[in-house]
């Protein structure tokens, strides 16, 4: 928890961002009839039975202190999933920066073997010069600041039935590109001190 705390109160350095980044499962729905739209009093109507077109996976990168995010729907959230939306936040969205420091949570397939189980060993190790990960304790997700940005797209994005892969992923770029050109930020105010005093109890007790 205070390592990532302490990542949190860095001063914004562009060769060293902080990224967060989430996954969320989210499952494809299509309609069995066609919505009615809401007119002058009248609400709208959706019929209560829907079709099931299967589940995906939404990755979601965010730096809080610019006020960017990056989300991508993929259809499975396995080893090589994970690795290519590294190589591309690496290669693409921060091609210039030094080493990104990534904070995120400890699962299964967020470490630096997925690189080389999905990349050349010469592509896997230039990718993992840069990046430093930084995981989220266990029972300690609320401290990645990426949930935030996921809690905000659930709300203003995905609220409705999707029901395709595609129709998801352009619903997800107008999203981000409305957050990004509006540079919604995160100011992050819990800090090391602020977790010794509140969340004393979870600290071992000292027995002198």
């Amino acid at each position: 928890m205070e390592d990532v705390l302490e990542v949190y109160q860095q001063p914004y350095d562009p060769d060293f961002p902080v990224v967060c980044m989430d996954e969320k499962p989210y499952q494809l729905l299509g309609e069995t009839r066609e919505p009615i739209p809401m007119k002058k009093g009248t609400n709208a109507r959706q019929d209560g039975e829907y079709i099931r077109n299967g589940t995906c996976c939404i990755f979601l990168f965010t730096e809080a202190l610019t006020g960017w995010r990056h989300a991508d729907p993929r259809e499975h959230r396995t080893k090589v999933d994970w690795a290519n939306q590294i190589r591309h936040l690496l290669e693409v969205e921060y091609s210039e920066c030094k080493k990104v420091l990534l904070v995120m949570d400890n699962l299964n397939t967020h470490s630096m073997s997925s690189l080389y189980e999905a990349f050349s060993p010469e592509v896997a190790r230039n990718l993992a010069r840069r990046l430093e990960i930084h995981f989220t304790p266990k029972h300690g997700s609320w401290l990645n600041i990426a949930e935030i940005e996921l809690s905000a797209v659930s709300k203003q994005c995905l609220d409705r039935r999707i029901d395709t892969l595609d129709s998801l992923a352009t619903e997800l770029l107008a999203w981000e590109t409305n957050r990004n050109t509006r540079q919604k930020g995160v100011d992050w105010q819990f800090t090391t001190q602020d977790a010794r005093i509140k969340l004393k109890r979870l600290y071992p007790q000292i027995k002198m």
